[in-house]
């Protein structure tokens, strides 16, 4: 078994016990993000208000796919996104689907 294989298996019951937390305390973990994140805008001056809101809803996207709320929906397992797993954009450093990355091409 190989170090990774091993950490694997010594987390996996860990996952699952955060899991059940994060289904426990949602609503507890929503709106202390939206505080949180209500506090930070009024101490930056709404200088960085779009930032804040795209990473509040980002770790809610994270919390929901934790408390396997996407699996309720019955979209096959997909993440909000419509991407499989939790990483955004698709399989880690990969090219997801095979589309082209977004952006000019690079210059020769």
């Amino acid at each position: 078994m190989g170090l990774l294989d091993n950490l694997k298996a010594r987390l996996e019951p860990a996952k699952g016990k955060v899991s059940d937390l994060a289904q426990q305390h949602g609503d507890k973990i929503d709106r202390g993000l939206d505080k949180m994140a209500r506090t930070v805008d009024e101490r930056t001056k709404g200088k960085y208000s779009d930032r804040i809101q795209t990473g509040t809803g980002k770790a809610k996207g994270a919390m929901d796919r934790l408390a396997h709320k996407d699996d309720e929906v019955g979209d096959g397992g997909a993440a909000p996104g419509g991407t499989q797993g939790g990483a955004p954009g698709g399989t880690p450093g990969g090219n997801p689907g095979g589309t082209p990355p977004a952006g000019p091409p690079p210059a020769s």
